[in-house]
C-alpha cells in the first residue's frame, strides 16, 4: 500500500474509499505476489482524468523501480501516452505493433 500511496487508508473499507483509492488497491494486490506481469483491463475506467493520470504514474514507477511488466488493454488514448509499445489489434489480429519514445 505504501507502494501506491495509500497506507494511511490501509484500516478503510472499500465503501469509505474513492475510486482512485480503490484502483491503487487493486494494484497493491496485484503486486503482492511480486509478480514479473500484471495484466490491467481498462486499468483507468470509471476514473477522472487526475486519478487516471496517477494509477498511470504509479504503474510507470512501479515498471522503472520493480522491472514488473504491465500490459493493458484499453481504448483511453490518454493510457496509450503512458506506454512504451502499443500493440494494436483489430478483429482479433495484431493491426499495428509500433515502440514509443
Amino acid at each position: 500500500m505504501e507502494a501506491v500511496g495509500i497506507s494511511d487508508r490501509a484500516r478503510h473499507r472499500p465503501d469509505q474509499m474513492s475510486g482512485g483509492e480503490q484502483q491503487r488497491v487493486a494494484i497493491a494486490r496485484a503486486l503482492a505476489t511480486h509478480p514479473v506481469l500484471v495484466l490491467a483491463d481498462e486499468p483507468t475506467a470509471n476514473l477522472d482524468t487526475e486519478n487516471g493520470r496517477q494509477i498511470m504514474e504509479i504503474m510507470v514507477r512501479l515498471n522503472q523501480e520493480t522491472s514488473t511488466t504491465f500490459i493493458f488493454a484499453t481504448h483511453d488514448p490518454r493510457v496509450v501516452a503512458f506506454a512504451r509499445r502499443m500493440v494494436e489489434l483489430r478483429d482479433g489480429r495484431i493491426s499495428s505493433d509500433s515502440l514509443h519514445t
